[in-house]
């Protein structure tokens, strides 16, 4: 197979900013260059306020898209500048986008990335691919997770069953079994309901390495009622956002807590909701993982990380950077190799994963001119 370089880009649900990658593919997948390039703070609040308030003019909704694909595209040139490499080296560029809605379960299931691919297209030379969720919605599947099939390609092992956590906005399992087989599914919040409570109270966009949340005690009573949430009890496929879990959300499950609890308390609840979470969807038994592989932001989470490690006596709990690959940007790397897939004219769905009725080519390819 012939050596080619793909560029990854991806806005996660916390909207940390725009995360980068060139991707050597061929053999092997090759991260030989990353980027992380921050929103600029104007449009961060705007995206925000659209996802929160969940409504938005449909001339706010256009224009965002526009100008998320000038800020990726910025970060895609920066990245190549930084490589020493032009746009002609890059076979495809992979842009997931920046996901403003995620509604696989409505009746007329849908996911909405925003990030317009042909601006990305025409300011960086390159071609682009795009709307990587719609193909696996479209033939019945949440369109979520996407990068199980990247997660076997890369760390998968016939000697032992491993799980690779991303702590993202959401968290989401991937199961990769010594017989080849993998599954795959969103388990709740991952650092979206701490990041939320966290910038409630003034103090910054997270909390860094989990410091104030180690502060607080654990509300019991508040964790019980956050844990009925029927979610967590469904059985996959399933997939999920900030559409569920939100301020709203956690109001309507918290009550008159927030009000008078300490609020390093509902912090340190809210990670060992995570934390408890994850653990409770991990399969037993024969099928049980050696391995629990983490990444994302929360993978920097030390308090979370430990939390973990303490419902999970039986596993070693560590960092993907352990098996040689950067937490931070598996996702941007999977969607570079999602592209060369689509590229390539192959698939990149499990649907065992997804639930979708079959192998689909996914994306759309936007051409360089």
């Amino acid at each position: 197979m012939t050596d080619s370089l793909y560029l990854g880009l991806i806005s996660g649900t916390s909207m940390d900013g725009i995360d980068a990658v060139i991707l050597k593919t061929g053999a092997s997948a090759q991260v030989i260059a990353s980027s992380l390039t921050p929103y600029s703070p104007q449009l961060k609040a705007r995206l925000n306020q659209l996802v929160t308030q969940g409504q938005g003019s449909l001339d706010e909704l256009g224009e965002l898209s526009v100008a998320v694909g000038v800020e990726f595209a910025a970060a895609a040139n920066a990245l190549l500048a930084q490589a020493n490499l032009s746009s002609r080296a890059i076979t495809a560029i992979g842009s997931h986008g920046q996901t403003v809605r995620h509604g696989a379960n409505r009746a007329l299931p849908f996911s909405l990335q925003i990030g317009d691919p042909n601006t990305i297209a025409e300011r960086t030379g390159i071609t682009t691919v795009a709307d990587f969720r719609g193909r696996d919605l479209a033939a019945g599947g949440q369109g979520a997770p996407l990068l199980p099939a990247f997660h076997q390609c890369v760390l998968s092992s016939p000697n032992e069953t491993r799980a690779v956590l991303n702590l993202g906005g959401i968290a989401n399992i991937t199961l990769l079994h010594r017989d080849g087989s993998v599954l795959g599914f969103d388990t709740g919040p991952a650092n979206c309901l701490m990041d939320l409570w966290y910038a409630e109270h003034g103090l910054g966009t997270h909390d860094p390495g989990g410091q104030w949340a180690a502060t607080g005690q654990i509300d019991a009573t508040l964790l019980a009622r956050l844990r009925s949430e029927p979610y967590f009890a469904q059985p996959a496929p399933k997939s999920t956002g900030r559409e569920l879990f939100d301020r709203g959300w956690l109001a309507a499950h918290a009550g008159d807590a927030l009000e008078h609890r300490n609020a390093a308390d509902i912090q340190a609840t809210l990670a060992e909701l995570t934390a408890m979470t994850v653990a409770d969807q991990l399969p037993s038994g024969i099928d049980r993982p050696s391995h629990l592989l983490c990444c994302g932001g929360g993978v920097h989470n030390r308090h979370l990380m430990q939390r973990l490690q303490h419902h999970l006596p039986d596993l070693s709990v560590e960092s993907t950077a352990m098996f040689g690959l950067d937490p931070d940007f598996i996702e941007a790397a999977g969607f570079a190799w999602l592209a060369s897939r689509t590229i390539d004219g192959l698939s990149g769905n499990l649907p065992q994963v997804t639930g979708a009725r079959g192998a689909r080519r996914l994306g759309a390819i936007y051409p360089a001119q």
